[in-house]
């Protein structure tokens, strides 16, 4: 459905300067509203640029319901991560020209024609990459690449369990997974799912079912996982779900595995301890938004990384629909009911 269209700006529509998707109040897509603003002015130290395409993150289901870590003065627009051109410099700008096409990771404000930010925040997006593979890159294998190496001390040979594994983490730690020498096993909701992440690499993958369960259908749930494991485990699980489906998943993990803790769309689940004990085991928080922030010089190193499996070919963001900015709110609907294979992408004109 498109998003309710009103006008704020002077004069007619068609001489409206932007138009940006807004989130006026606390609620699910349905409440966004496509408005009429005038152009934002780069200040000193800024970047205007003109949005060609928006990705859809969880975190974009969650902002607008005043669920995620940060909560932006509203009215305001979601969409965290994106890729266009730069049309006009602040004072003090040097390192762009107008005319660079770039892409980024913004925090909010992406479901816009054009948005102010400041240039460290953005990349070169290479001229043989569209605007929206640029916008589907960063986010997911920004945080896929601190998680792995960073968090889980991922090794080649050892055994990766991925969760949620078509998404667009997921299908990332299938990529990096396999880049990185490691077995991987993908476990998804379904088939079609399932198909995804082979077609990324994974070595192996099951099908789990619909939480919520029981303890016994908990416990039922890791015997797959531990029969997909072998006899030693998995060294790392990277899981992007939470909810009932962490529990079954830390019964199949190594002795001195590491058990990454990357988000929560099926809900935060409570672990039993003893559990980690039994394993010797670590669980390990991965908030890449706060590594980036706190290390800028490590986050740096690791898109140029990532920047170089890209070109190898190693790695592709998987976009599997684009929409409208009109249908910006249903973008995130699909990302909200978990139907998302790989990435959804606003495409902005």
């Amino acid at each position: 459905s498109k998003a309710r269209w009103i006008n704020t700006a002077p004069g007619s529509r068609a001489g409206a300067d932007m138009r940006a998707l807004l989130s006026t109040a606390s609620g699910g897509p349905e409440t966004l509203e496509l408005t009429d603003l005038p152009d934002p002015t780069p200040a000193a130290g800024q970047v205007l640029i003109a949005v060609k395409a928006c990705a859809i993150n969880y975190p974009d289901v969650l902002i607008i319901e005043d669920k995620y870590q940060f909560k932006p003065q509203r009215p305001f627009a979601p969409g965290g991560e994106i890729a266009g051109v730069i049309k006009a410099l602040g004072e003090g700008v040097t390192d762009w020209q107008i005319g660079d096409r770039v892409m980024g990771v913004i925090g909010h404000g992406g479901l816009a024609t054009k948005i102010v930010t400041e240039p460290q925040r953005l990349y070169r997006l290479p001229e043989e990459r569209s605007f929206a593979e640029g916008a589907a890159l960063i986010l997911t294998y920004g945080t896929t690449i601190h998680s792995l190496p960073d968090r889980g001390h991922l090794k080649s040979g050892q055994s990766l369990l991925v969760l949620g594994a078509a998404g667009g983490v997921g299908l990332a730690a299938i990529e990096l997974g396999k880049a990185y020498g490691a077995r991987v096993v993908a476990a998804v909701s379904s088939h079609e799912k399932a198909a995804a992440a082979k077609a990324a690499g994974a070595d192996e993958t099951l099908v789990y079912g619909r939480a919520p369960f029981d303890k016994d259908q908990s416990k039922a749930l890791a015997e797959p996982f531990k029969a997909a494991g072998g006899r030693g485990g998995y060294d790392v699980i990277y899981d992007p779900v939470g909810g009932d489906y962490a529990e079954p998943a830390l019964r199949s993990i190594a002795w001195e595995g590491r058990y990454l803790v990357v988000g929560f769309p099926a809900g935060i689940p409570r672990l039993p301890l003893n559990l980690t004990l039994l394993k010797s085991c670590d669980v390990c928080g991965v908030f890449w938004g706060a590594f980036a922030a706190r290390d800028p010089q490590a986050n740096a190193a690791h898109v140029a990384e990532l920047f170089r499996l890209w070109s190898e070919g190693k790695i592709a963001p998987k976009v599997t629909e684009t929409f409208a900015l009109s249908r910006g709110g249903d973008a995130i609907a699909k990302m909200a009911a978990r139907a998302a294979i790989g990435k959804l992408v606003v495409e902005v004109d």
